[in-house]
């Protein structure tokens, strides 16, 4: 999740929380993208610019008025507020109520898992937060509609009076990747995508490679049989291998390469350990189209520097290609919901690496 969520645990400052509710034409972010605005700033964006600009200015004066209702405003980018981009978006402006806090705290709790979550925009206050089963989770759920569209995106609808209500799914990271590596060039990689949409399982049997912070989205697996994490991995997932080990890098190969459901593949090296990697491959029987698949050297075109840090920003523009891909051919396919998230377990751990 992005800051605007996890900054404010305690959520003790008054805030007024900003959702992109509807995008007609360009605009500076998608729908569902959202800020917390409180009397001393901002956290997180909904593009910057002169929106974002007086998306503030009224969460500012909600806050000083003690405005409670929820509000939803449309902006004409360019006609009334002179922006390039030329369309029109429409914000909800809620005030982090006691109910609305409930419903951020048990989001916070719910990362790894599918949740929507719903705001009345007329009448009374309220706000309700559901599991893909329709469960409530948190909030005033009497009042919500018993039914809504989960698979569209963020979005406003009535109920059956006529009530408008600000349906917004806050969806589980479908993208993962296991990474197979916890050296110089695996922990910039790490660092790199800490931010990201995405969650990663890091694995090696070094445990004191590991470093003692670890990002919110990274599960550290310290074993000695890695494989299992290859059998382990999602079906669709993607694979970064870059271990201390030539011979480890090859059985974790052929392993990613038996599975029929893996998704992108990528190996560290050059053109001359791929070659070694195809001969190897080619001998144990592996087809030439899943052996093409492989990714090595990794890294986008053009980018020669071999220093971890650029490595890492290259490998991440690579991978945020692929799962945008994905998530783009994902569109047209049913939801698959995210129920719940069982952590990878380890053959070992250190104290200060908890799951």
């Amino acid at each position: 999740m992005s800051d605007w969520l996890t900054a404010m645990d305690n959520d003790a400052q008054a805030s007024v929380l900003v959702t992109v509710a509807l995008v007609e034409g360009s605009g500076p972010r998608e729908a569902g993208a959202k800020m917390r605005v409180t009397t001393r700033g901002q956290i997180d964006t909904i593009g910057g610019g002169h929106l974002e600009l007086r998306a503030v200015e009224i969460a500012k004066t909600m806050l000083v008025t003690g405005e409670t209702h929820a509000r939803l405003e449309r902006f004409a980018l360019g006609p009334s507020l002179g922006q390039c981009c030329g369309g029109v978006v429409y914000l909800v402006f809620e005030a982090v109520d006691a109910s609305l806090g409930a419903v951020l705290s048990a989001l916070r709790e719910r990362r790894q898992q599918d949740s929507w979550r719903l705001t009345a925009l007329d009448g009374a206050p309220a706000s309700a937060l559901f599991d893909a089963m329709g469960r409530l989770i948190a909030g005033t759920g009497e009042q919500a509609p018993s039914t809504f569209a989960r698979e569209r995106g963020t979005h406003v609808a009535q109920d059956g009076s006529g009530r408008r209500w600000l349906v917004d799914p806050c969806l589980a990271p479908r993208a993962h990747l296991t990474l197979f590596g916890a050296g110089h060039v695996g922990a910039a990689i790490v660092r790199a995508l800490a931010d990201l949409p995405c969650n990663i399982t890091w694995v090696d049997e070094r445990e004191d490679m590991f470093p003692a912070y670890m990002p919110d989205n990274v599960r550290i697996a310290a074993t000695d049989t890695p494989e299992e994490f290859v059998a382990m991995a999602p079906p669709g997932g993607s694979f970064l291998v870059m271990t201390h080990s030539h011979a480890l890098d090859q059985r974790l190969t052929e392993a990613i390469m038996a599975r029929d459901d893996a998704g992108w593949f990528g190996l560290i090296g050059s053109q001359t350990k791929r070659k070694q990697f195809e001969h190897r491959l080619q001998a144990r029987g592996v087809p030439d189209e899943r052996i093409a698949a492989m990714v090595c050297p990794i890294g986008m075109p053009g980018i020669r520097n071999k220093a971890p840090a650029v490595i890492a920003a290259s490998v991440a523009c690579q991978l945020l290609m692929v799962w945008e891909e994905a998530a783009a051919a994902a569109l047209a396919a049913p939801l698959r919901l995210v129920t719940a998230s069982t952590p990878p377990r380890r053959k070992k751990r250190a104290a200060n690496h908890p799951l």
